[in-house]
């Protein structure tokens, strides 16, 4: 698995086009290409938007010995950019400057007469100017271009870009009027990086393309089979979102980690279908525990009850512990019916070891953790009770969730807890010999749980403080604690079965590989990711799309949750794609289906939505590319779905339409 994104510079030219869209059908605009790369990659933007296309020649004035190096360029129009530091730093007189400058200018007049012949160039005074090449790498050639196209007066520039470092984005845009660079990979190796297929453009493509353009043409299709008629030979079958038996023990195979997503944390159809996918897998392959996208300790007051064990009376009661926003996640009428079924499952299993577990694999409940520490210290070693309360009473200045410590402590404002938090893992995993004397499966859970509450407390901290430096740092610091968990607790529940088996359940984002799209050009990973490269060949992935219907999601953060309308999918995206088939629902599996998997191999815009939804912002807020076929081993598309019901139907979420019956749970 690579950081590619996109397939060829044509399809970069078509995701380029949807970023531009607020251009198209407008008089005043002119696409300019930078030949040759940029040629294919601007003949798609010109096409989408209904522009005239150009070219504007660059040539690169190499160092000379080293021509791979740029010391400057060389733009239509005799205007020059040299790179300062480098002519400063290898002491280059003015005649070897004009050595290479005279030769590369002979080339670039060479071209400019092979391309456009004696078609004159279109005039730029008072246009919106779009300046497109397939990537850049220092930007030392658009940095020309954008100054010799100042030169013919545009009322606007724009420079837009496949793929580009951040600070070549950033650096442009104190030239240009804006600049928009659909991916930024992180670390920036090369501009091919970001591409399957990046060979050479050839002098013979750049006509070819330019000669459509100019005589309004279109080219011949290309080679591509029909989406839609690959995707319906290869759709199978499922009934509310679950396929048949058959099927699912067939993609699972013999897998220890099967991980099934969710697009939203509020759809009633991913909650249903996922656990009914469980079940089964429970009854007839022999899985074991359920890790899913939840705080350690709430998930375990489920597991001490789904066990038998624990003071709560019903599957409602043992949900109670999730409180924190936002609490519907996991208490909802879904979760409640799936809690009462493993109750159930589990009471009819005579042994305790072959029991199915519940647990949580993520690092929000700093104080509830820290909290749950102290309480099993206070059972088994009341003196270092004393000292747990102490080493955390560091957290008791700043707010319940985490978010007021991580403010502090970032900016300096307050003591870090770190040394604190690390000392009493440190203790804990030193006694834990000791402690694990004593009889019991049960308490060797417990012991295995407060050595997981203080890792969490540790893995909370940094997090808490990282967050407010880096969106990146703290979503990895996330997605490694909870796959190090996953991890954890395989080995935890291996010692009583070598062969232990474990459903997760999260969010399309955590589950599907991040390198199959623009989170992993940003630098982020995730659980999805880990697993995989963890366990290889071990595990095996399922997301869901949506295309339209209803989600109990807020407004913002910390707000009620509601019941909203999910706008129909965006025109480019993989869930418009598969509501362009006709199924009302279906699943893909990419690996028996190679049709089906080169087709989602190119980049789709796929949509994510969180327990925030913001409508007004949907592309902006809620899209990412991505290659569906790289991210999953399967996707299971649901045409329409409505909202998850909350335990707690508050006004904001009534004022949807009514649910229909509510489920029990024992």
């Amino acid at each position: 698995m690579t950081g590619r994104v996109f397939r060829d510079r044509r399809e970069a030219g078509r995701v380029l086009a949807g970023l531009l869209a607020r251009y198209r059908d407008r008089a005043d605009v002119i696409v300019l290409a930078l030949p040759r790369g940029g040629v294919p990659v601007a003949y798609e933007v010109a096409s989408a938007l209904r522009a005239p296309l150009d070219v504007f020649l660059v040539r690169k004035l190499g160092m000379p010995g080293r021509p791979e190096l740029a010391m400057g360029a060389l733009a239509s129009g005799g205007v020059m950019v040299l790179n300062d530091d480098l002519v400063r730093g290898y002491d280059l007189t003015p005649e070897v400057i004009h050595r290479v400058a005279e030769a590369e200018g002979k080339e670039l007049r060479r071209r400019e007469q092979d391309y456009r012949g004696d078609r004159p160039a279109l005039s730029l005074t008072g246009k919106v100017v779009i300046v497109v090449d397939d990537g850049l790498a220092t930007g030392a050639s658009m940095r020309a271009s954008i100054e010799a196209i100042h030169q013919a007066g545009p009322a606007e520039l724009v420079v837009a870009v496949p793929a580009a470092p951040r600070s070549t984005c950033d650096a442009l845009a104190l030239q240009a009027d804006e600049v928009v660079c659909a991916t930024a990979p992180s670390p920036f190796y090369a501009v091919g990086a970001s591409y399957w297929d990046f060979d050479q453009t050839t002098d013979d493509e750049v006509l070819r393309l330019l000669h459509a353009a100019w005589h309004l043409r279109p080219l011949d299709p290309e080679p591509d089979t029909d989406e839609i008629a690959v995707l319906r030979t290869a759709m199978l079958p499922t009934r509310r979102g679950v396929p048949a038996d058959d099927v699912l023990f067939d993609l699972v195979g013999d897998a220890r980690f099967v991980l099934i997503g969710e697009a939203s944390h509020g759809t009633h159809e991913f909650y249903a279908a996922r656990a009914r996918m469980t079940r089964r897998l429970i009854e007839e392959k022999g899985f074991r525990a359920v890790a899913v996208e939840a705080d350690w300790p709430d998930a375990y007051r489920v597991n001490r009850y789904i066990r038998g064990h624990g003071d709560d009376p019903t599957a409602e009661r043992a949900l109670s512990g999730f409180q924190r926003f936002p609490a519907w996640m996991w208490r909802n009428a879904e979760v409640l019916d799936a809690v009462g079924w493993l109750r159930a499952h589990n009471d009819r299993v005579a042994d305790e070891r072959a029991k199915t577990g519940f647990y949580g694999l993520d690092l929000y409940s700093l104080h509830r953790s820290a909290d749950e520490v102290i309480a099993f210290l206070e059972r088994v070693d009341p003196t270092a009770a004393e000292r747990a309360r102490a080493r955390y009473s560091c957290f008791d200045h700043h707010d319940a969730d985490g978010h007021d410590y991580g403010l502090a402590a970032a900016f300096g404002a307050g003591e870090t807890c770190e040394r604190q938090a690390v000392e009493q893992l440190v203790e804990l995993r030193r006694d834990a010999l000791d402690y694990a004397r004593r009889d019991g499966l049960a308490f060797e859970d417990d012991l295995f749980s407060a050595e997981r509450n203080a890792q969490l407390v540790k893995a909370a901290e940094h997090y808490y403080r990282t967050m407010f430096s880096s969106r990146v740092s703290s979503w990895n610091l996330r997605d490694r604690h909870m796959a190090d968990t996953l991890d954890a607790l395989a080995e935890h529940l291996g010692r009583r079965d070598e062969q232990v088996k474990i459903v997760v359940w999260a969010h399309n984002s955590h589950l599907g590989d991040a390198r199959a799209g623009e989170p992993g050009v940003r630098g982020e990973l995730n659980l999805g990711q880990l697993v995989r490269e963890r366990h290889p060949g071990e595990c095996r992935s399922i997301g869901f799309t949506t295309y339209t219907g209803t989600v109990t999601a807020a407004a913002d953060w910390n707000k009620p949750a509601e019941r909203r309308h999910v706008q129909p999918a965006l025109p480019g995206s993989v869930e418009e794609l598969f509501h362009r088939t006709g199924g009302a629902e279906f699943m893909l599996r990419f690996d028996t289906e190679p049709e089906a998997a080169a087709v989602l191999r190119s980049a789709w815009l796929e949509r994510a939505i969180g327990v925030v939804y913001r409508p007004l912002t949907e592309r902006q807020s809620h899209y990412f590319r991505t290659r569906p076929s790289d991210q999953f081993d399967a996707v299971i598309h649901l045409d329409e779905t409505r909202a998850v019901e909350p335990l707690e139907r508050t006004v904001h979420w009534e004022t949807g339409e009514l649910p229909e019956t509510y489920p029990s749970a024992v």
